[in-house]
């Protein structure tokens, strides 16, 4: 303590009592205040309740004045005018709400339900009447109608609302409920009318089929037979049409099999399959196999081949519980017995037996759990409870016993040290079917605050991203970003989200704090994304090029340098401002080219960059780098320059030579191959560079007149490096056009000097002779 430091905790065990997140929880609510209430007012005469009426009225005349489109206002003031017994004042504003929105089929169900509530039965007719002739296609509306009048005992009335209903051709469920009405009242001729009145408009097989069971159900069998024959009739017998009434042939046979006239049923199962290839009649086949098997001998070689493997199985995991692979095959193999059974026509019983043998194998199987806490040993094991989990849902349709597998396999696991998302993710989906989306949001909740990893952020994300709840996807998004702010992926999917539901601002804003984070995953790719995002959806140039200038001070990669060069030479498309004119003036003028206009690149400012990579990468002597920027240069050059510049850049490439130095360690002299750049070479040594250059030249003179080889030995072109060499060179060119002025006036006064030298040479050698 003396000397500015801690003190020493010397007993480092945990305290007696100790205090949990839910007693601090449950002391802060004790803690709270209480919410204000509104005092509830007291009425005590007629002049007090005036004037709460008149004040009330005039709120919501005010609310409705300011948001006349919304209906919801329009239906709390006609709500409210109702529960004051005032329901010539709520029919005005219902009549003036449906001035604004006369389509509004809530506003039309408010409405009628006020007028049935206070027993107006002829206003709801009146109502019912108006609306199914503004909006005939809303089935609701006639459904209701049809109930009312059905309530008041009012059948005739009914069977009329029917027949407008009917004249609009409705789906079949409207079909089906004329028909039921009649049924219910006894009237079996006015439905069989209906049914062919209903084939008339949509002669389909399972039309046919409803019909036939119909009249089988009244006792008529000859009529059903009669409907049937009619149905093959119409359809046939083409191929095409044959498959398309497989549907009729196996209802005929089927119910000729219930009549006991077996050998029409066998006729008609042999007249559909004989003009059927086998490929498109499985089901047909399948239906007059088991009709076979029913009335004929029963094999019993399939239940002796079940058995031993059955027996083979459970030798298996009798020696070896936990050989997890031997019971998926036991339990494929139970399922797969089941749907034989099913396919078969088998009985109730039967089935049953099967499904509590499926049961038995898979509860069984779960029993083996794993011995130890590592994942590996889990992997396998967790696809048992998954098999398990659907097999409930899908083969028994026991929702709640599939949902306690769920919950079972997912209390098993020990999150603490691992968990599946799989298990997570599957759990939420079967809720989502069994359309409880609340459950599946608190079990990937769950999830994500026990023991938050990727695959459930993306499970979850891309649930709520298949609802269209993009709102809860941006906050599962900052949440994922929160646990995980070095996962690349995870912020341009968030910027990605944000750009499809064309909300650029945010997405700029999400992809500078990605940028911005200290560490990251693969950072190149986030500032790639990010640089893609402001060319291809703002086409915005100066965003992008300071995009590059930040990255080029962050790492000065040459391959940066390459891909800004090349970025500031391309086209790219128009900033999105006047993209939308162009798009508007192309919807206007009917263009049909779909070509999307671009912005020019400037080749001036791409070779500026190329000279500043040079210099950058120069001054930090990257030599293989500068080979790799040069032969980037040189090809852009090649398609967007002259020859002249073409020629500049190949004069920069360097040559390779061999350099011989002495080992250190072992003393021996070492050969290594160097790449000679001219501008180094004239910087370090101007007078060594001369020569050289002037060596090269001789050599080139020799080899045009002799043939030999262009370059000195000892030297070879930067673009035939011999293995072992570096494999990239490159070199800088000074961009100022006086220096390279000054290059050729040095190179000239060099070749005078040159000459002069040769020619008094030659003067004192004939003086000598």
């Amino acid at each position: 303590m003396q000397d500015g430091r801690a003190p020493r905790i010397r007993n480092r065990a945990p305290a007696a009592v100790q205090i949990t997140a839910e007693q601090i929880l449950r002391e802060a609510q004790e803690r709270q205040e209480s919410t204000f209430k509104a005092p509830r007012q007291r009425v005590e005469d007629f002049e007090e309740l005036h004037e709460y009426r008149g004040r009330k009225r005039k709120e919501f005349e005010e609310r409705v004045r300011r948001t006349r489109g919304s209906i919801k206002e329009w239906l709390q003031y006609a709500s409210w005018e109702a529960s004051q017994n005032e329901f010539d004042r709520s029919r005005s504003v219902y009549e003036r709400a449906l001035d604004v929105d006369p389509r509004s089929i809530q506003l039309w169900f408010s409405y009628t339900e006020m007028e049935l509530k206070n027993r107006n039965v002829q206003h709801s007719r009146n109502l019912f009447d108006r609306a199914v002739t503004l909006l005939p296609r809303v089935d609701q509306l006639w459904y209701k109608y049809v109930y009312l009048e059905e309530l008041l005992q009012n059948v005739p009335g009914a069977r009329q609302v029917f027949e407008r209903w009917m004249q609009w051709e409705p789906d079949d469920k409207a079909w089906q409920a004329y028909v039921k009405l009649e049924e219910r009242y006894g009237e079996l001729d006015r439905a069989s009318v209906i049914y062919e009145r209903w084939i008339a408009i949509r002669p389909e097989p399972r039309v046919w089929v409803k019909w036939a069971k119909f009249e089988e159900e009244r006792g008529r069998v000859d009529k059903a037979r009669e409907v049937f024959q009619t149905a093959l009739e119409f359809f046939g017998d083409d191929e095409e049409q044959v498959e398309k009434a497989q549907a009729v042939f196996s209802a005929f046979a089927k119910m000729e099999t219930r009549v006991k006239e077996y050998e029409r049923a066998r006729v008609i199962y042999k007249f559909a399959l004989e003009r059927l290839p086998r490929s498109k009649s499985a089901s047909l086949y399948a239906a007059f196999t088991r009709f076979e098997k029913q009335h004929g001998a029963r094999s019993v070689l399939e239940s002796t081949v079940l058995g031993k493997r059955r027996i083979q199985y459970e030798e298996e995991v009798t020696h070896d519980g936990r050989n997890y692979d031997v019971w998926f095959d036991y339990a494929r193999l139970e399922e797969g017995i089941l749907r034989t059974l099913r396919e078969e026509g088998s009985t109730q019983d039967e089935e049953d037996g099967a499904i509590t043998r499926v049961r038995e194998v898979y509860e069984r199987a779960v029993a083996h759990v794993p011995p130890g806490r590592e994942k590996r040993h889990w992997r396998r094991y967790i696809f048992l409870w998954l098999d398990y989990a659907l097999f409930e849902e899908i083969e028994t349709k026991d929702y709640g016993r599939a949902r306690q597998v769920y919950r079972t396999a997912l209390d098993l696991v020990p999150h603490k040290q691992f968990t599946f998302a799989k298990l997570w993710v599957m759990a939420a989906r079967f809720e989502v079917r069994r359309l409880d989306l609340p459950a599946a949001r608190k079990l990937l909740g769950a999830a994500i605050g026990l023991c938050p990893k990727e695959a459930i952020f993306k499970g979850y994300i891309q649930l709520e991203m298949d609802l269209r709840e993009f709102d809860r996807v941006r906050t599962l998004y900052e949440k994922y970003l929160t646990h995980d702010p070095s996962n690349s992926g995870a912020w341009i999917k968030y910027a990605e989200l944000e750009t499809a539901l064309e909300d650029f601002s945010r997405a700029e804003a999400v992809f500078e704090l990605g940028v911005a984070q200290p560490q990251l995953s693969m950072p190149e790719v986030l500032w790639k994304a990010y640089i893609d995002f402001e060319v291809d959806e703002q086409g915005d140039r100066a965003k992008a090029r300071g995009l590059y200038e930040r990255l080029i001070a962050l790492s000065g990669h040459h391959k940066v340098w390459i891909s800004y060069a090349e970025f500031e030479g391309a086209p790219m498309p128009l900033p999105r401002a006047l993209r939308d004119e162009e798009e508007d003036e192309d919807a206007e003028g009917e263009d049909e080219t779909g070509e999307a206009k671009m912005l020019p690149g400037d080749p001036e400012i791409a070779r500026q960059v190329f000279e500043r990579a040079y210099k950058d990468l120069k001054s930090r002597e990257l030599k293989a780098e500068r080979v790799a920027l040069l032969e980037a240069w040189k090809t852009f050059e090649q398609n967007n320059g002259s020859d002249a510049d073409v020629a500049k850049v190949q004069g920069m490439m360097p040559i390779v030579g061999r350099k011989q130095h002495v080992d250190q360690e072992t003393g021996q002299v070492v050969e290594d191959w160097e790449l000679v750049f001219a501008d180094d070479e004239r910087e370090a040594n101007p007078a060594s560079f001369n020569f050289l250059k002037m060596a090269h030249a001789w050599k080139a003179m020799q080899q045009k007149k002799g043939g030999g080889p262009a370059v000195l030995s000892g030297f070879t072109a930067a673009s035939s490096v011999p293995a072992g060499a570096q494999k990239a060179a490159a070199a800088e060119d000074d961009d100022d056009e006086e220096d390279e002025d000054k290059d050729v006036d040095m190179r000239k006064a060099d070749k005078d000097s040159d000459e002069d030298e040769e020619e008094s040479s030659g003067e004192e050698e004939e003086r000598g002779t």
